[in-house]
């Protein structure tokens, strides 16, 4: 069986710098503060409403990580 865990928090920081958007612009995006955003980084799990939301922020399936993982684990 392979490599379970997902680092959710890493996978959004770094799609964040790959779009080149900043921590302001999404903390705007989820109408929060920038500390809310720099404490997402350091999560390992994040609830599935807030995934939602950064999901459509930044235009990418954060849920397809899991996914893959799952199929991953079936194979």
């Amino acid at each position: 069986m392979g490599k379970t865990y997902i680092n959710i928090g890493k996978e959004i920081h770094d799609e964040l710098l790959q779009q080149g958007q900043t921590v302001q612009w999404l903390s705007q995006q989820l109408d929060c503060n920038r500390t809310n955003i720099y404490n997402i980084f350091v999560r390992e799990s994040i609830s599935t409403e807030l995934l939602f939301k950064i999901s459509i922020a930044l235009k990418r399936d954060f849920f397809a990580l899991y996914s893959q993982r799952l199929q991953d684990i079936d194979q």
